[in-house]
């Protein structure tokens, strides 16, 4: 048993199947390389990281941090995931190159071969159909449904396109998040939005026609926060079970620490889906396992940093240079490679997810091979990020706690950050290593965060505590993360050993 949500920690965009026993589930991860992952379950519950569909999507200067662009807030969305005729397909629009990609394998766990499909179909969902045709339904607001070629290259010449579904004018959101099924031989369009009014929030919305051409008829079929501060929960689909049980998994906004998963049982009422029990979604659920012995391995951890490749709990901010890292033997090294004015900036940053309700992580650093004007540490990455490292100016080495400058509540930042980040607080140290720890808690969004250091024996409180924020111009929830960049001259290296990563209030460990 568990309780929701589902996953505690940032997997937005969920779309999940069955094949067999197993159950796999892709979630957008927009700018950080490896890309687009894949989870698995065989109990709909317990999750794991079972690959990733991509190293690298595109070599460009948004992609790769370089020439002070990014991909923040775009970069790869909403994934469809579909399996037919003993292939796997994974279909999704990257925001940067405004391309649809398309990957197929004949094994969920690759190798995937890319293709691209012509156009761009925002929030695509795929449908085999059973005469053979083929189907992307995509949109924002005004919903379509195309067919495509044989070759699933581009539109068919002659072949079905069509608005199907309009929301209303009166809406912050408009209907996306499509995902699209034939079921019992009728069709569902299933969509998230944002409408006006009273107690705002996501909600979930569904569509059945008996034909694909439609008449489409529907409406919200989920309006709840599931007792969580007015956060809509919606955005996903629907999958069976093998004793023929109906689920949705959808997402919760749940502030800085990101979209969190959320299981809602659903049931059919003259054809048409019923999402959650009287309008609401049971804490507790317990799907038919088919493995109740199967150990998962976590979503998150330490990392002694023993191998040459980083464990699948991580992920680089953007396409990595992996010319100027080094790991193995007990340490994760990582060489200045671009001139750099703060840390959304900096190439090769190894990020790891935050879990609600809180996490405690912590690193040893090791800042000896520095250059002047260098920073190295572990920051909590978003748009309004803080960082706690070391900085060398001179020969002197000093322990700094740096952040975003200027007012973050409630004011989106600009895509583009070139801004020096304003120091919080310094400290001179007699040598270049130290042990630095954060701690994050999003319990009902307190969304605060504050840093220690290991200093004469003990965890040190260091700095001020800050508050940490889920903004669009990022689009993802907070992460810890091991940076080195240059601010004057580059060729300067910083290590990291013995990191650790614990749920705040279980195990705070010290060295």
């Amino acid at each position: 048993m568990n309780g929701n949500p589902l996953i505690k920690t940032d997997y937005p965009d969920p779309d999940v199947i069955r094949v067999g026993d197993a159950y796999y589930m892709v979630s957008t991860t927009m700018h950080f390389m490896p890309g687009c992952v894949i989870l698995r379950s065989y109990n709909l519950i317990d999750w794991e990281i079972l690959t990733y569909v991509y190293e690298t999507l595109e070599c460009t200067d948004e992609e790769c941090l370089r020439n002070e662009k990014n991909a923040y807030g775009r970069g790869m969305w909403a994934a469809t995931l579909r399996y037919h005729k003993g292939i796997f397909y994974i279909c999704f629009v990257a925001n940067d190159t405004g391309k649809t990609y398309l990957f197929r394998s004949k094994n969920i766990q690759g190798p995937w071969t890319r293709s691209e499909i012509k156009g761009f179909y925002h929030d695509s969902s795929l449908l085999f159909d059973d005469d053979g045709k083929v189907y992307i339904a995509y949109g924002n607001r005004q919903i379509f449904i195309t067919e495509l070629d044989d070759t699933l290259t581009e539109p068919k010449q002659d072949g079905f396109h069509q608005m199907v579904v309009e929301d209303p004018d009166d809406v912050y959101l408009g209907y996306e998040g499509t995902h699209f099924y034939k079921i019992n031989g009728k069709y569902y369009l299933f969509f998230i939005h944002l409408k006006k009014g009273e107690n705002t929030r996501r909600s979930q919305v569904c569509y059945m026609a008996e034909r694909i051409k439609g008449p489409y008829r529907g409406g919200e079929v989920l309006d709840t926060d599931g007792g969580y501060c007015n956060s809509g929960v919606a955005q996903g689909g629907i999958v069976d079970t093998p004793d023929n049980e109906w689920y949705s998994i959808l997402f919760r906004d749940s502030g800085a620490v990101g979209r969190l998963p959320v299981l809602v049982p659903v049931h059919w009422q003259e054809h048409f889906p019923v999402f959650g029990v009287d309008g609401k979604i049971p804490e507790i659920m317990e799907p038919y396992d088919s493995r109740p012995g199967y150990t998962y391995a976590p979503l998150y951890g330490d990392d002694e940093f023993t191998e040459k490749k980083i464990k699948n709990i991580w992920q680089w901010n953007h396409t990595p240079r992996l010319d100027f890292v080094k790991m193995g033997k007990g340490q994760l090294s990582l060489q200045t490679c671009e001139i750099c004015n703060n840390v959304t900036q900096a190439p090769n940053t190894l990020t790891q997810r935050l879990m609600y309700p809180g996490s405690v992580v912590s690193v040893e650093l090791r800042a000896e091979q520095l250059e002047d004007g260098d920073i190295a540490g572990l920051c909590l990455l978003q748009s309004d990020y803080t960082l706690i490292g070391i900085t060398r100016q001179d020969d002197s080495f000093f322990l700094v706690q740096w952040k975003r400058p200027g007012e973050a509540e409630g004011k989106m930042n600009p895509q583009t950050d070139t801004t020096w980040p304003a120091e919080v607080a310094r400290f001179l140290l007699d040598k270049p290593v130290i042990c630095l720890r954060a701690r994050a808690e999003f319990t009902k969004m307190k969304d605060v965060a504050d840093f220690e250091v290991f200093m004469d024996g003990s965890w040190q409180p260091f700095g001020e505590k800050v508050k940490l924020h889920f903004k669009l111009d990022h689009f993802c929830g907070v992460r810890a993360g091991l940076f080195c960049y240059a601010t004057k001259q580059l060729g300067g290296m910083a290590a990291f050993a013995h990191f650790k990563h614990d749920l705040l209030g279980v195990d705070e460990r010290s060295e």
